[in-house]
């Protein structure tokens, strides 16, 4: 992949918010010129959330199938309508709490929050929460307006409370007893990480900062924008991840569609993850071709940088996995043309398609599953030796539904190998109901486990018993 140097957007509330410098070198600016648009099939599908209720679907096969760091494929299947199978979104039963492995308890570190995504775990044990949704926008036709009502079941169209809390376990029992909003007036922040001096905050239109002193409870400073991040009318993706490595900053940004169904256009500067230089916010494109990559972790013991990336739907069941993979600076995995280093999708242009080599990702975690946190092993008191935790969100659109879970996936000298372990799970009740949905996870000073959990507005501590 060609570098790019990136030309930020201005923020969403600024006109013309795409970036003028597209996700990867000239041939792909060339192709993705304003007014091309892919191949693609627009289904009427979602025409209106009743319809989309009675579609159906059977996986093709187990979905251990399309696990690990060979899954098997099957071809992709198109219908009429997409498979739509939507856990109601119910809460947890007073008394009730996710299931932890054996040798492992479950219990709330916090509770009460507002749609927590994301955590982050300061130096001083003091944990960070991102309360936080996409911003209220008016649908953009009916496909959109149905999805809306589809997600509202399914718990995430809550309203954004844009802030961070501060959490802290001032006395060790495993529960957070002191809560303070650290940070408020944001636009829907996601990533966190400290770095010489500065919180910075990766808002869904922009990475900030402000300045910060280890203890503080309370954050009064206006943040700083350090660069602009794809937002726009669409937004397909809000979420933006962060990490702090080697004294850079690193965005993940996801694309602004399933298959580039919006045209190429839209795509400029998304489905990638950024590489930011925090002192003057310069940003180039580390790594393209990620439909929607979210958490981002440092490998301890390699330095290397792992994404897990939210692969495309309406292709099956099982296709297409989402997976976890290390990445490399110029890497290009391939989105919208291929899957998984070869496969074609049948509804995009091959035409358009730039000649650079694919990347191919290293484990794949499953169909739909919807991976948001990733958290190496690295301080954990689990008993799971090396590796990375991942939450797997679950799926909206997949018969029977998969993710629901933490798991566990270990690694070898040279990256994933075996198969996951079930670290959480229990999310979803046995009528179909999601109790939960795990969303961000951060290993605590402590050696525990903590988990956001976006529908049952808690944060949950898994520690040995």
């Amino acid at each position: 992949m060609r570098e790019t140097i990136v030309d930020p957007p201005p923020r969403a509330e600024e006109p013309g918010g795409a970036v003028r410098a597209g996700p990867r070198g000239s041939n792909f600016r060339r192709k993705f010129a304003p007014g091309r648009r892919s191949r693609s099939i627009l289904r009427p599908a979602l025409l209106v959330a009743s319809l989309a209720l009675l579609s159906c679907g059977r996986a093709e096969a187990p979905i251990s199938s399309v696990i690990g760091p060979d899954p098997q494929l099957p071809a992709p299947r198109q219908g009429l309508l997409p498979t739509v199978d939507i856990a109601p979104a119910t809460g947890w039963p007073e008394g009730t709490t996710p299931v932890a492995a054996a040798g492992l308890g479950a219990a709330p570190f916090a509770t009460g929050l507002r749609h927590p995504r994301w955590l982050h775990v300061l130096p001083n044990g003091d944990v960070l929460v991102a309360e936080s949704n996409a911003q209220p926008a008016a649908p953009k036709g009916p496909r959109d307006l149905a999805m809306r009502v589809v997600m509202g079941i399914a718990g995430a169209r809550a309203p954004s409370a844009d802030r961070i809390s501060l959490l802290r376990d001032a006395d060790g029992d495993g529960t957070a007893e002191i809560r303070t909003v650290l940070l408020d007036g944001l636009t829907s922040p996601f990533g966190m990480a400290t770095m010489d001096g500065f919180l910075y905050v990766a808002d869904t239109d922009a990475l900030v900062r402000v300045p910060y002193a280890p203890g503080a409870t309370r954050i009064a400073a206006e943040p700083e924008v350090v660069v602009a991040l794809p937002a726009g009318p669409i937004n397909h993706h809000w979420t933006k991840g962060l990490l702090a490595h080697r004294g850079r900053l690193y965005v993940s940004v996801g694309s602004n569609s399933d298959h580039g169904e919006n045209g190429l256009a839209a795509e400029a500067g998304r489905a990638a993850i950024w590489e930011v230089d925090p002192a003057t916010g310069r940003a180039r494109i580390h790594a393209a071709g990620l439909r929607n990559p979210v958490g981002l972790a440092a490998d301890p013991a390699t330095g290397a940088i792992w994404a897990v990336v939210n692969e495309r739907d309406e292709l099956g069941d099982n296709l297409v996995p989402d997976y976890l993979a290390r990445i490399d600076r110029g890497a290009w995995f391939g989105w919208p043309f291929v899957y998984w280093g070869d496969r074609a999708d049948p509804r995009v242009d091959q035409s358009l398609r730039p000649d650079d080599p694919v990347a191919r990702p290293d484990y794949a975690l499953g169909a739909h599953v919807a991976p948001l946190g990733l958290a190496f092993s690295e301080g954990a008191r689990l008993g799971q030796g090396r590796g990375v935790f991942v939450g797997l969100h679950g799926s909206w659109n997949r018969r029977p539904p998969s993710g629901y879970e933490v798991v566990f996936v270990p690694f070898g000298p040279d990256g994933p190998r075996g198969a996951p372990r079930t670290i959480l799970t229990g999310f979803l009740d046995g009528a179909g109901n999601a109790r939960g949905r795990p969303a961000g996870v951060a290993v605590a000073r402590d050696g525990a486990l903590l988990v956001a959990d976006d529908v049952g507005n808690a944060v949950w501590r898994v520690a040995a018993e």
